[in-house]
This record gives structure tokens, C-alpha cells and sequence, in this order.
């Protein structure tokens, strides 16, 4: 198992250098097809002919995100050719953000984004991580806005409580797990449910050493504060990559996120893989 199409987000952030870099060591390791995706950031029901809108005002502010689009895909080509990607695409989607990315992810086997950087001007809006998590059904590398990962993978600790998000999360994060040195699996509040079996942590160890990976388990005892424990757990093991579980509804366009993705999100200081 292993990625074969990697969606990366490319934008003009001062982040979007080192996401595009983690995209194309991903995909170099994966032997995998990285697609830049930029946005216009004006949805696919407002462009020019829309009932209502007044198309040649639309059209020209169109044209200016347009070029900003592609300059942005630019930076990702030459990204993408310093690292020696071999097979990249560049796509310029005349849609938001957030509903473009989703959509495009769908045909993808990982989409790579970043945090979201809380001094930027849409900072407030939705974050566009656990956006297209929700809404692309498919795994989302969340790439912290600051810094550079050098020990990317190398040592994986996986979120484990038993549930569904959290069993879809290490599926989805097979290609990256067999990879790793050591995966730590956390197994939170072992004694408080029954999905743990009869020994927390032991089903999915020999689960994943199947798969060849090399694993421990920590069984934690947490609080009230489920997601600083468990960013504070992978400092403690020097893990370079989360796996966890994205839990959390979509209503309409507006989101909902459970408080320990909610806190990850925000928190995070290495990247973080998520499956809903």
C-alpha cells in the first residue's frame, strides 16, 4: 500500500514553501504523482453569468486572482524541481478555497495543507485543514505554519481510543507508518471503554506489525485536556509525525470540530496526519 496521487495546497503564504517541500519528500519516498492546487478563492457559483452578478466586475477581479493563482503554482514548479519530483501537475481551480481543495482531494490519496496561521487576515474563518478533513473523505497531512521538518516520519505516535475516526486515521496512514523507525502507539484512558480489548493497545500493535512496523505501546491516563496531553506526549517521545483521528460535523458551510481536534489544530507543532 502507498500513495500514488499526493494534492499539495499552493498559495502565496509565507508558509506555502516548506508544505510544497514536505509534499515532495512525501512523494519522492512514495514514488507518488504530487499535484499543486491553487484557487482563485471566489466560488464556482460566483463567477461571471451567476444569476444576479454583475459579470465584468467579476470577471477582472477574477483575472487579478487568477494571476496570483498562478504565480503561486509557479513557486510550487520550482519547489517540486529543486527537490527532483519526477511526475508533477499544476491545476488552477476557479472556485473557494476550502470547496475547491475538498473537491479535488477526493481523487487524491493524501492532501497535503498547512495550519493555520493565526495572524493572517482570514485567520478567523474556517480552518481550511479540518474544511476539507470533513469534506473530501480522504487523509489530510496537516503541516505546521512554522518551521521545518527534518524528522519528518521517523518516529510516528499514533492517537489510539478505539473508534472509528481513529481506526481510519492509521489505515490512511499505512504508507507513512511502514516508513517510520518506531511507531509509539497512545492509548488513552484505557479503563474507560471496552473498544481497547482485553490487553489496550496490544490488537493494534500486532495489527501493525503485520505491516512490518516496529511498534510500543503507551498506555496514558489523561484529564480534562485530551489534546495538550497528547501534543505534550509527542514532545516527551520526540515524535516527528501525529496520526490521529478527526472528529468533528460539517452543517452546511459551517463547522463544528470536537475540542481535541479543535486543540491539535491549533496547537500543533509537527505534522499531523487526520482521517474523519
Amino acid at each position: 500500500m502507498t500513495y500514488r496521487t499526493i494534492l499539495v495546497h499552493a498559495d502565496l503564504a509565507p508558509a506555502a514553501q516548506h508544505r510544497v517541500e514536505l509534499a515532495c519528500t512525501v512523494a519522492l519516498d512514495m514514488g507518488a504523482h504530487l499535484i499543486g492546487v491553487a484557487t482563485t478563492g471566489i466560488s464556482r457559483f460566483l463567477q461571471p453569468g451567476a444569476a444576479g452578478m454583475s459579470g465584468g466586475a467579476i470577471a477582472e477581479q477574477l483575472e487579478a486572482l487568477r494571476d496570483d493563482a498562478r504565480r503561486a503554482l509557479d513557486g510550487f514548479d520550482a519547489v517540486a524541481r529543486r527537490a527532483g519530483v519526477p511526475s508533477v501537475e499544476r491545476q488552477l481551480c476557479s472556485d473557494d478555497t476550502a470547496g475547491g481543495l475538498a473537491l479535488q482531494a477526493r481523487y487524491c490519496d493524501l492532501a497535503v495543507l498547512s495550519q493555520t496561521d493565526p495572524d493572517a487576515p482570514a485567520a478567523a474563518a474556517t480552518s481550511l485543514p479540518a474544511y476539507v478533513m470533513l469534506h473530501a473523505a480522504r487523509p489530510v497531512l496537516v503541516v505546521p505554519y512554522l518551521g521545518r521538518f527534518h524528522d519528518f516520519g521517523r518516529h510516528a505516535l499514533v492517537a489510539w481510543d478505539g473508534g472509528i475516526e481513529a481506526t481510519r486515521a492509521v489505515a490512511a496512514a499505512l504508507p507513512l507508518l511502514r516508513r517510520a523507525a518506531l511507531v509509539t502507539v497512545a492509548v488513552f484512558n484505557a479503563s474507560h471503554g471496552a473498544d481497547h480489548g482485553d490487553q489496550p493497545g496490544a490488537d493494534l500493535a500486532l495489527y501493525l506489525s503485520r505491516h512490518g512496523i516496529a511498534v510500543t505501546v503507551a498506555p496514558l491516563s489523561i484529564g480534562r485536556d485530551i489534546g495538550e496531553e497528547l501534543l505534550s506526549t509527542a514532545a516527551d517521545v520526540g515524535a516527528g509525525l501525529l496520526v490521529m483521528g478527526g472528529y468533528g460535523h460539517a452543517r452546511l458551510r459551517e463547522l463544528l470540530l470536537g475540542g481535541v481536534t479543535e486543540t491539535v489544530l491549533r496547537r500543533m507543532t509537527l505534522p499531523v496526519l487526520m482521517m474523519h
